[in-house]
């Protein structure tokens, strides 16, 4: 057979068939695919994402339930400590006079003083004693002042002295009693500081020495 006979005979024509076919699968091969929808998401995927996110929920959840509940502790207890503040003031207030009337007995007088007189003056101090035991219980202290260096938060001056002896911004006259309740202020103590001693040595300082 010749190479003519082969471009144009039989086998020619089979030649021809074949790549026909083979494109024509090609064609189809390539439609199929094309319209094969794609892939649902795997519910195992899905259920972990959705897991993911109400454990996200949770757990902002009950850090916010944790916070309020620690502001209602916090609010319960000021509520608590600091409710009777405005009462406390006002007892405060009653305690001043009695030592003002305590202190307006000279000492001498009270040492010279009848039987009457001096059953009165007890009966005052226990009275004043009772009053400040009773607000201590409910968290009314007295500020310790006198000897102590001087504190704005806790202390008001009221005048300077000079007193070389102590050092300076000593508080060495209280004039007022002061009081806190709970870990605030009620009332600070009115006080005289001393002016022109040795200036206080800063703690650290003090402890670096030591």
């Amino acid at each position: 057979m010749t190479d003519e006979t082969k471009k144009t005979g039989p086998d020619a024509a089979f030649a021809d068939n074949a790549e026909a076919t083979a494109a024509a699968l090609d064609g189809a091969a390539d439609q199929n695919a094309a319209e094969i929808p794609a892939a649902e998401p795997d519910p195992i995927d899905l259920l972990k994402a959705e897991n993911s996110d109400l454990r996200d929920r949770f757990l902002r959840l009950a850090a916010e339930m944790d916070n309020l509940r620690r502001r209602t502790e916090r609010d319960v207890k000021d509520a608590k400590s600091y409710s009777v503040a405005g009462f406390a003031r006002d007892m405060l207030a009653v305690s001043d006079n009695l030592r003002r009337a305590l202190d307006a007995v000279p000492a001498d007088q009270r040492a010279a003083a009848d039987a009457t007189l001096t059953t009165l003056l007890e009966g005052v101090e226990m009275t004043e004693r009772a009053m400040l035991s009773a607000l201590e219980r409910h968290g009314v202290k007295k500020i310790d002042a006198e000897g102590e260096k001087f504190d704005p938060n806790f202390h008001q001056a009221m005048f300077e002295v000079p007193n070389p002896a102590v050092p300076n911004n000593t508080v060495i006259q209280v004039v007022q009693a002061g009081f806190t309740i709970g870990d605030r202020v009620l009332r600070p103590a009115m006080v005289g500081v001393a002016k022109g001693g040795p200036k206080t040595e800063p703690a650290t300082s003090a402890a670096n020495n030591g």
